[in-house]
């Protein structure tokens, strides 16, 4: 089934704006999907795109070419571990599994006091509201504290995101990467 041509275009206005604003995008470097469309956009918009690829995915060309750094890694782990490194801040469009493991991630280390950096989930057409109510299943049931829902800011529009990112606090702590 084809993706919501709705999230294609904002995946493309989150693109332009990140572009325009001159905000450096860092990504998992694929040339395909909703990510590959934000790629494109910044660049078209005049900004600078960071891709980070693990060997196996770039060697079935399904890399970004034209990007403005491409970085071959060995695993999805150290594509991971360099896209942290990375980023200043998480946007987090909705997406597939790969999405949901990289974010999962990203609050598991703030959890656990390894990050502090921002991370926004973009509600958009309310796509993040079952892990939402998956989290408030969690807490009531236990296994995560109350707390968890501070990890994370949710706004439900593209117009929204760049405003909560100005008003998030900048991140205080200094990863130790080899806890990660």
């Amino acid at each position: 089934m084809p993706v919501d041509p709705a999230f294609t275009e904002a995946a493309r206005a989150l693109g332009q704006r990140l572009g325009e604003q001159g905000i450096q995008l860092v990504y998992g470097g694929g040339h395909v999907g909703l990510m590959g469309i934000t790629a494109d956009a910044t660049l078209e918009a005049g900004g600078q795109v960071i891709g980070i690829i693990p060997e196996h995915l770039h060697d079935i060309e399904v890399s970004h070419e034209n990007l403005t750094e491409l970085h071959i890694v060995d695993s999805m782990h150290a594509r991971k571990q360099m896209m942290f490194e990375r980023s200043d801040a998480f946007i987090v469009l909705p997406g597939g599994l790969g999405t949901l493991d990289e974010t999962f991630e990203m609050i598991t280390w703030r959890q656990l006091k390894l990050h502090d950096k921002p991370i926004i989930l973009v509600n958009f057409k309310n796509y993040w509201q079952p892990f939402l109510d998956l989290l408030d299943h969690m807490i009531k049931a236990g296994f995560v504290e109350e707390q968890a829902k501070s990890f994370f800011q949710v706004v439900e529009t593209l117009e929204d995101i760049l405003p909560a990112l100005k008003h998030m606090p900048d991140a205080k702590l200094q990863p130790d990467i080899s806890k990660m």
